[in-house]
């Protein structure tokens, strides 16, 4: 499945210069953790989000605040202080926000949410956004997905196997013989540690037809 699959086409926007508050509301009447920033021809400016409201002076002191950010160089406080303070979301918003392809893979956008700590991604299409997907997005993949359909049949569910076998699972280059007798599948060799162990099972029961899967790992307590 690609980005396009999954993404949510009707999004709720925002204006640079519509207020902070009115961010806030929308974020909790929509149930969203950020919300697009757009220009009046609708180009992506940025995102805000709950990181970008999370020290807003309406939810800590401004003394407080204010100490915190003594360490900062001067022009560094001005805008921390703007950030804090302004009610434009203009000057709130990160601006330049990751985003990504809609020919993009599950995956690859699974990686960029899990390296830059973020729950959403606008999506675009030749530069304008078309999108938004978000982590919500990738579990219901996840539960609505179908299983593999392709295998049929024992030896269809042998070669699926030995070909995940190889496809970056921890079990690359392991001694491990499999048969497979009316869709119960059977690992022989010698498969150490336990999460390898644990890594044949899953990686075997993922494939379409199998009905049950029977380890006959020696015990490496007893070698």
């Amino acid at each position: 499945m690609l980005v396009k699959d999954v993404m949510t086409t009707k999004v709720v926007k925002l204006s640079p210069d519509n207020s902070v508050r009115q961010a806030a509301k929308l974020m909790f009447e929509h149930h969203v953790s950020g919300i697009p920033v757009v220009d009046d021809e609708g180009h992506l400016l940025g995102v805000i989000s709950e990181g970008d409201l999370i020290r807003r002076t309406e939810l800590c002191s401004e003394a407080s605040a204010l100490m915190a950010d003594m360490s900062l160089a001067p022009d560094d406080r001005a805008n921390d202080f703007v950030r804090r303070c302004s009610w434009r979301v203009g000057d709130v918003m990160t601006a330049d926000p990751v985003t990504i392809d809609e020919d993009a893979s599950l995956a690859r956008v699974a990686r960029l949410m899990q390296e830059r700590g973020i729950k959403r991604i606008p999506v675009m299409r030749n530069g304008e956004m078309v999108g938004i997907v978000s982590r919500a997005d990738l579990l219901e993949a996840i539960f609505a997905s179908k299983q593999d359909e392709t295998a049929a049949g024992d030896d269809a569910i042998r070669r699926s196997i030995l070909v995940r076998l190889g496809e970056n699972t921890g079990l690359e280059g392991l001694d491990v013989t499999v048969t497979v007798t009316e869709g119960i599948v059977h690992f022989w060799g010698k498969v150490d540690p336990a999460a390898c162990r644990k890594a044949a099972h899953v990686l075997a029961e993922s494939v379409h037809g199998v009905r049950g899967v029977v380890e006959h790992f020696p015990d490496p307590y007893t070698q």
